[in-house]
């Protein structure tokens, strides 16, 4: 690491004791014993009831409720473990509890499976009238998306075998992926000056405005992925294998039908979203060609794309982020606001930099009993801040949706961006609201833009490389690192064009996604929410104050109904498929308003 502090939120990191007071705490070992007990009881009281319509309505929900309070307690050791884990993916310690956190969540699945399986075994109409049953008002839809999997359900026994080589399988290899991103150490010169840096300390200097600094930065992190390209490879290879293994033997259409049916959105819906965004994809064309034409360059290589405006923005320290952020949400809504300073207040965030800590910013809702976690790498810069705005968008979303239980507590990851996306916007017009010089306010709409590039674009394109990259595991067999980098390359042109050149270096910039090993064609979620809330931001700016009880209810539904009918509600029809246009008619409007700022400050010609 760099001599000194590595960012201003040194010593920000979570209290995790709402959970237990240490790896060591005997509480644990207590809960897990319970639970699995408690599973036990639950298989011997209720297996073959529902099968044969031996329970009541009334008895159904009883045993839903106790099926949701076994799994709510073993989610909450398995949560605590995750969250230790990702403090420090280099401890040994910490690797055994997430470790034997995900054999004894495999255990306790593996007795409850049968719950389940009995339900889809039901005809439909029995299904339905308890689904339509007053007592089962609650679990409506839980039951209804439990049934949309029947056609892709194995025997009992299959699935729990499946369930338990995952844990030798898939989870091994995410837990090595993580561990092998996690001990990345990047080293590089600029100016005669030596630099060493975790990776996501690494990374963030592609946003420099020093171009010197941009290619060192750049060439270092294509080192240590090269560095470390066997294993990249190979871990990559087997999650595809793993995913594709287990679809065939479930009889899914597609690979991307799990996920699909996960975010409980139509196929058509999905490929409809893809298709405008390539359909649009000149919109971000013509944004880096005027980027180009302000910083006078013949060329833009892949380490300019986020090489800020001239002008720029200063660093931004942690302190002022908080500051900001509450301002922003307290001025759509005390409430939230009010929530928010909690995750500040009670230690629900990690924000400092350091070695062995997994990369990038999450939100854990973890179990509703406890509360959410926010992970940040917090580098001090602006883009930082908006990170922050995000992140506590899925903090107020996931602290509102507990009421709906363990259960549905979770949306689906189409809606789930909605509330992150929406706290950015909100960071954002407050920015350009108070900002007086043109210059800085050009250099926060292009920052702006290439982040709404970056969270619908590049994720239609990260969806599609995905879409390839299990079609040629699927037809070649295992592939060289090449190869991938190919379908790497082959994907991001389709982005760029001809106004970003894309390095051989380039190439290698796959293996460190972890979206691709932890949640497989998952990226798309985050152009579906991006696009989304800008249609949402705008009913926001119609309605003013008359939008934001009806926006705080859509979060606390958290997953309780499906996001059709939970936008509906608002008047959003998320299945025309000319409604993705209204929100990349926004960002065209923003690089229009771009262009225009770039002539006003005379940065281009007219």
């Amino acid at each position: 690491m760099t001599e000194g502090k590595t960012s201003t939120a040194e010593g920000i990191s979570w209290n995790l004791t709402d959970f237990y007071e240490g790896i060591d705490d005997p509480e644990i070992e207590k809960d897990i014993t319970e639970t699995i007990e408690r599973a036990d009881d639950f298989r011997d009281r209720y297996k073959g009831k529902i099968k044969i319509g031996g329970l009541k309505p009334s008895e159904l929900k009883s045993a839903l409720k106790e099926y949701e309070e076994i799994y709510e307690s073993i989610g909450k050791v398995a949560s605590y473990a995750m969250l230790c884990y990702s403090q420090n993916t280099q401890d040994p310690d910490r690797g055994a509890l997430f470790a034997k956190a995900q054999e004894k969540i495999s255990e306790v699945s593996n007795k409850l499976i049968f719950f389940e399986l009995d339900w889809q075994s039901l005809d439909d109409e029995k299904a339905e009238e308890y689904i339509e049953s007053e007592e089962l008002k609650k679990y409506k839809n839980y039951l209804r998306q439990w049934r949309r999997h029947t056609p892709y359900m194995l025997s009992e026994k299959e699935e729990q075998l499946v369930e338990s080589l995952q844990n030798t399988g898939k989870k091994a290899f995410v837990r090595l992926f993580d561990e092998t991103i996690g001990e990345i150490n990047v080293s590089y010169e600029v100016e005669g000056e030596k630099k060493e840096m975790v990776l996501d300390q690494a990374l963030s200097q592609l946003y420099s405005s020093n171009r010197e600094v941009r290619i060192a930065a750049s060439k270092s992190i294509t080192e240590a992925f090269k560095d470390r390209k066997k294993l990249l490879t190979f871990i990559f290879n087997n999650i595809v294998l793993n995913h594709s293994t287990i679809g065939e033997f479930r009889g899914y259409p597609d690979p991307m039908t799990p996920r699909n049916l996960n975010n409980r959105v139509k196929k058509e819906t999905v490929d409809a979203l893809i298709q405008a965004c390539i359909n649009n994809v000149d919109i971000v064309q013509q944004f880096y060609s005027l980027t180009r034409d302000i910083l006078g360059y013949d060329t833009l290589y892949d380490y300019d794309r986020y090489c800020p405006l001239p002008g720029g923005t200063p660093d931004v320290t942690y302190e002022d982020s908080k500051s900001q952020v509450l301002d922003a949400y307290g001025k759509f809504s005390p409430e939230l606001r009010d929530i928010v300073e909690q995750f500040f207040d009670n230690g629900w965030i990690d924000a400092e930099l350091k070695k062995g800590k997994r990369g990038g910013a999450y939100s854990a809702s973890t179990v509703p009993s406890v509360h959410p976690y926010i992970m940040l790498n917090f580098t001090d810069k602006t883009r930082d801040m908006m990170t922050m705005a995000h992140e506590l968008g899925h903090g107020v979303h996931q602290y509102l949706a507990r009421e709906q239980g363990y259960l549905q507590q979770s949306t689906p990851l189409t809606t789930a961006e909605m509330a992150s996306v929406f706290g950015e916007m909100l960071l954002f017009d407050k920015l350009m609201s108070e900002v007086k010089d043109p210059q800085t306010k050009m250099n926060l709409l292009g920052n702006k833009l290439k982040s709404d590039f970056a969270t619908v674009f590049r994720q239609v394109i990260m969806t599609r490389f995905e879409q390839k990259l299990h079609k040629e595991r699927r037809e070649k067999g295992e592939l060289r690192p090449e190869q991938i980098n190919e379908l790497w390359l082959e994907a991001n042109r389709e982005e760029f064009g001809d106004t970003v050149v894309l390095t051989e270096d380039y190439g290698w910039w796959w293996s460190y996604v972890l979206h691709f090993v932890h949640y497989p064609f998952y990226c798309y979620a985050y152009a579906f929410g991006e696009l989304l809330v800008l249609a949402l931001y705008d009913m926001y700016k119609e309605e003013g104050k008359e939008f934001v009880p009806k926006y705080l209810d859509l979060l606390r539904k958290g997953g309780s109904e499906d996001p059709e009918d939970l936008l509906k509600n608002i008047g959003v029809d998320i299945t025309d498929p000319n409604f993705w246009e209204r929100g990349l008619a926004v960002l065209r409007e923003h690089v229009k308003m771009a262009e225009e700022l770039a002539v006003e400050l005379d940065m281009v010609q007219r």
